[in-house]
């Protein structure tokens, strides 16, 4: 009883958080439940776009996996996709879609994500992983997709983070360079205040716990993976729970796709990685951002229900850069791109259109 009372605590820090599940869907058999997901993986196309593949290379050595959409005729610029923790580079399906073909356009996997290899300088030399890293990583696939000419860079929830963590470390390449940035649903620093609706006592004795747990759990990857497809329908509607503004209008297919996403990252990614939102703090970033803000377009975008990076995360950096647009999209959740693709791809649009240029009409 207290080892599963500490994963739920676990749980919470990680913004997974124990909620109700109908009781109708629990009592369903788990071979309908099995089928029912295999319809839904099989009725939409989602994370199945795919582009010419290549392969940069960490300062410690882990192989980045990024995959590159040319437009025909040529482009003005480059235009780079960070996705967020737990996610991986097919959570831009909507917005790729959309792009295709107007757009030079660059999709990477964040370390330990996607068919990226896990950090070296963590599995071999145990070194702990900092957001800075994530600055770092994005830099390599920088040079390596995108060598020449303006890049606007796109980062959603950790892939905002590491977003600001290149500005910061690299202020000289970003003047030179970065012709646009949009960060959406993400945050500079003071995660650890974040209470995901719960009261403050709970929040703090999870944090407490997390670490600890965290490190047992990664450590009995192949028994937590099982657990994770034990306890399916209560795991999707946590998931559910925390990425959508309102689960009940989200398509269930849609529901489906973000549910795959998370569950394809390993625990001991998952392990790894969340320490470094505890300290994540990249409020220098903003002051270069404001210093270039009157020739820089930057978009600033959340949803209003958003309890993962809340709104009051992205005010604070649009309060930063007051020559940022800033948007906040109503009953919107965290996962914005999925829950309001249209929105969020018409403002990438905008923002494109006036710093590198955007061809041809928006997709449907």
């Amino acid at each position: 009883m207290r080892w599963a009372t500490r994963a739920g605590l676990a749980g919470l820090a990680l913004g997974a958080v124990a909620t109700t599940v109908a009781v109708e869907r629990l009592t369903v058999s788990r071979s309908v439940r099995r089928q029912a997901r295999e319809a839904l993986d099989a009725a939409g196309p989602f994370g199945t776009l795919r582009g010419e593949p290549g392969t940069a290379f960490a300062d410690d050595g882990t192989e980045l996996h990024y995959e590159v959409e040319e437009a025909p005729g040529g482009a003005a610029g480059t235009v780079v996709f960070c996705h967020g923790y737990c996610l991986n580079q097919d959570v831009w399906h909507f917005q790729r879609a959309a792009l295709r073909g107007r757009v030079r356009a660059v999709y990477w996997d964040q370390r330990g994500h996607g068919r990226s290899a896990p950090g070296r300088a963590q599995r071999e030399r145990g070194e702990p992983l900092h957001i800075r890293q994530l600055g770092r990583d994005l830099r390599a696939v920088l040079d390596a997709a995108a060598p020449e000419g303006p890049v606007v860079l796109v980062g959603h929830s950790m892939g905002g983070m590491t977003v600001m963590s290149l500005v910061e470390r690299h202020p000289d390449y970003v003047a030179r360079r970065v012709a646009g940035v949009a960060l959406l649903a993400t945050s500079a620093g003071d995660l650890a205040q974040v209470d995901y609706g719960f009261p403050a006592p709970v929040v703090r004795a999870a944090r407490r716990a997390a670490p600890g747990v965290l490190r047992a759990l990664g450590s009995q990857a192949e028994l937590v993976e099982r657990g994770r497809r034990a306890v399916g329908d209560l795991y999707a509607g946590l998931i559910r729970r925390y990425s959508f503004g309102d689960p009940e209008t989200v398509d269930p297919a849609v529901a489906r796709f973000a549910e795959r996403l998370i569950e394809s990252v390993p625990i001991d990614v998952v392990a790894e990685f969340y320490p470094a939102f505890a300290e994540h703090a990249t409020w220098e970033a903003l002051t270069t951002l404001h210093t270039l803000s009157e020739d820089l377009p930057v978009l600033v975008l959340v949803g209003d229900r958003d309890e993962i990076t809340p709104p009051e995360h992205s005010g604070r950096i649009a309060s930063a850069l007051p020559a940022a647009e800033f948007t906040t999209l109503p009953g919107a959740g965290h996962l914005v791109l999925l829950e309001e693709p249209e929105a969020v791809t018409a403002r990438l649009v905008e923002l494109l259109t006036r710093s590198i240029g955007c061809h041809g009409p928006t997709a449907d």
